[in-house]
């Protein structure tokens, strides 16, 4: 574990040296974002949309007790919505959606020999692999995260009131009540952290691939354990630190 913690650190060290030329690593970087926030937004927001109105209907649920004013629905499912589902289960499904891709991309480069032949022109090649991905994790991850959390209060609305569980103005007066700022600043912190998580740890994994093509599938999926792994750690942390 140590072993492979200190090539982490040493590999990062080499992506955030100083680039050669700025500009080379611009498209890359355009490019990255592109497919890690444009391509992943219709996964993010069907699982929202789901998550939310299922987590709407649990809350009424264990909420039945005529003591409890219905507005609680909303407001708790708005809580849980920005403080962990949205961003935990946001970077979970990113992990084997974007993390898996990043590591079969780098791991074939490796095996085969792409990576050397950039190391031989001169090139930085863990910057100029990397540091795009790296960039464009932790720009579209909190954005992301920010549109999963507004989509998945909106699917609480839906799966509420298409179900009877609570009616539309008790869930919009709950979702407006004592709502503090302070959560939304939580969401992001996690969200970057887990964007740089994500593309990290691929990439490491990527990067030092031995062997075929099937030790590049093997890296696929030691990137979604460690990932995985990684983000709920992160999460427990960030969470004990914050609130």
């Amino acid at each position: 574990m140590f072993t492979h913690f200190g090539r982490y650190i040493l590999l990062l060290q080499k992506v955030f040296k100083r680039p050669e030329k700025g500009r080379i690593y611009l498209t890359n970087m355009f490019n990255e974002m592109v497919y890690i926030g444009v391509d992943s937004l219709f996964l993010i927001g069907i699982i929202s949309l789901f998550v939310g109105a299922v987590m709407t209907l649990q809350i009424a649920f264990q909420l039945s007790s005529e003591l409890i004013p219905r507005t609680i629905i909303g407001m708790v499912n708005r809580d849980s919505a920005i403080l962990e589902l949205s961003p935990t289960i946001s970077a979970l499904v990113l992990t084997g959606k974007i993390g898996s891709a990043i590591s079969s991309e780098i791991g074939t480069m490796r095996v085969t020999e792409q990576i050397d032949a950039l190391e031989i022109m001169g090139i930085n090649a863990p910057g100029y692999l990397i540091l795009p991905k790296i960039i464009a994790g932790v720009t579209m991850v909190p954005l992301l995260v920010i549109i999963s959390i507004g989509l998945a209060i909106f699917g609480g609305y839906l799966g509420g009131t298409l179900s009877g569980a609570i009616s539309g103005a008790d869930y919009y007066r709950g979702i407006t009540e004592a709502f503090n700022p302070y959560t939304i600043s939580v969401a992001l912190v996690k969200a970057f952290f887990f964007g740089f998580i994500i593309t990290t740890v691929s990439s490491y994994q990527g990067f030092f691939v031995k062997g075929s093509a099937l030790d590049v599938g093997r890296a696929s999926t030691r990137t979604v354990v460690t990932s995985s792994i990684a983000i709920l750690a992160a999460d427990y942390i960030i969470t004990g630190l914050m609130l």
